[in-house]
């Protein structure tokens, strides 16, 4: 599986902690950036670029966008037709995302959950698999009718 990861000058730090971790599980990490924490970055830039990634792509690849609130980034990939981006405070909320929403972005607070809780979440995130039952697939064609729509 690969999984791109991005995140603003917020983000940076939980961003290079996952990479590490992750990394050291097996998985394969492409960071779409930023490269160094920079104060005038701007989370748009790294959101759209992992967003863009695996937008209509299949589940061999997800992403993990992080800035401070995690709010941002999650607007931002959600504004790409195939992406389902969830902002998750816990393992338990990302799981049932997984399951039940085929969530295919991980949207992270960094100033608001501590890096092991961000770790776990990711992990979660990662190694859960869509349930793939007919009322989730049901309701995942209803979004992508919505976003054909717009």
């Amino acid at each position: 599986m690969i999984i791109y990861i991005g995140a603003d000058h917020r983000g940076f730090y939980l961003k290079e902690t996952l990479k590490q971790a992750l990394r050291i599980d097996g998985y394969e990490l492409i960071d779409l950036g930023n490269a160094e924490s920079d104060g005038g970055d701007d989370y748009p830039d790294f959101a759209s670029a992992v967003a863009e990634k695996v937008a209509g792509t299949g589940e061999e690849v997800r992403g993990i966008v992080i800035c401070g609130s995690g709010i941002g980034v999650d607007v931002v990939a959600n504004k790409f037709s195939g992406v389902r981006s969830a902002l998750a405070i816990s393992a338990d909320q990302i799981r049932a995302g997984r399951q039940d929403d085929d969530v295919n972005v991980l949207s992270l607070a960094a100033d608001f959950i501590k890096p092991e809780d961000a770790l776990n979440i990711a992990r979660v995130f990662i190694s859960t698999p869509f349930k793939k039952e007919e009322r989730f697939s049901r309701r995942l064609g209803k979004i992508a009718q919505i976003e054909g729509e717009k």
